[in-house]
């Protein structure tokens, strides 16, 4: 889902965010960190290394993810712990 007057290049951005966390369940705040530390060596695996990626785990096992583009990357990372936690809500 794109907000009305988000940039169009937020829709692939979302996209690779949540395969980079589905990939490795894990959030891609901690892709961010690791770049912003300069372990570079995970771009070879195409991560997007961006906040605002976070995987669904339910009973320990990872069954997709959410990316969330268009704001600050806090803001993004922010979006996407609200969704995932309303999921985990919902499926209580």
């Amino acid at each position: 889902e794109r907000m009305d007057g988000s940039p169009m290049g937020s829709i692939g951005v979302s996209q690779e965010k949540a395969l980079s966390s589905a990939k490795f369940s894990s959030p891609t705040k901690n892709f961010e960190d690791s770049v912003a530390k300069g372990v570079n060596n995970m771009l070879r695996l195409g991560v997007m290394p961006f906040e605002g990626g976070l995987p669904i785990i339910v009973g320990g096992k990872t069954l997709g993810a959410i990316g969330v583009s268009g704001g600050s990357a806090p803001q993004d990372g922010q979006v996407a712990k609200a969704a995932i936690d309303w999921l985990q809500a919902a499926l209580k």
